[in-house]
């Protein structure tokens, strides 16, 4: 990654040279640092300057759908089309990401969401976060960015995403980039940074 972010004319974030190995890589720092930015731009929704490369060979830039395919995205408060029901979110991911339907149908029991059928209008913060989470676990990613994903979820809503953190990093060697406030398990992240000064600090 070679990474540069601005607002207007101010620079926000330089990153001029990092490279994660597979991981579970936790990200801190204040609020307004940069964070849920940096994520949004890994997962190709946010534009900056620079290169974005996974594996050494799929350049966001150049290869915008290869990418995409490989890396999912939650953010921290999650917005969707209103009109559309959450079946639909989950129908579309399936097959978008290509993926395996009864481990997909399995996520959603363990979240215990049994409002797929409503539209995503009627829902509460915490069944949104619960859909958002959902979808980013469905599929073939070999990248998962979770900004903030703890937040408005219960305790055990929030066990369980953290066990599948776990068993995808060791099962399907997936890797995360995880921003929270909330303290994550010491022996759940292989690496910890510091957002501050408009870069990434290694803890």
């Amino acid at each position: 990654m070679n990474y540069r972010k601005y607002f207007g004319a101010r620079e926000i974030l330089n990153i001029p040279e990092l490279k994660l190995n597979r991981g579970i890589h936790w990200i801190r720092g204040e609020n307004g640092a940069g964070k849920s930015t940096l994520l949004r731009s890994v997962a190709g929704i946010c534009s900056f300057k620079g290169t974005i490369v996974l594996n050494d060979t799929i350049d966001l830039v150049r290869n915008p759908v290869e990418y995409r395919r490989k890396v999912n995205f939650a953010e921290a408060e999650p917005l969707f089309p209103p009109f559309l029901t959450g079946n639909d979110l989950f129908e579309l991911f399936c097959e978008t990401k290509s993926a395996d339907r009864p481990r997909a149908e399995a996520l959603t029991e363990q979240m215990k969401i049994d409002f797929l059928d409503d539209p995503v209008s009627s829902y509460s913060s915490g069944m949104l976060k619960k859909l958002s989470l959902v979808l980013a676990f469905t599929g073939q990613a070999e990248v998962i960015l979770l900004d903030e994903p703890l937040i408005t979820l219960d305790g055990a809503s929030t066990a369980v995403v953290l066990a599948w953190i776990e068993e995808y990093y060791r099962r399907y060697n997936t890797s995360f980039l995880v921003t929270s406030h909330q303290e994550i398990p010491q022996s759940l992240y292989t690496s910890q940074w510091l957002m501050d000064k408009k870069t990434l600090h290694l803890l």
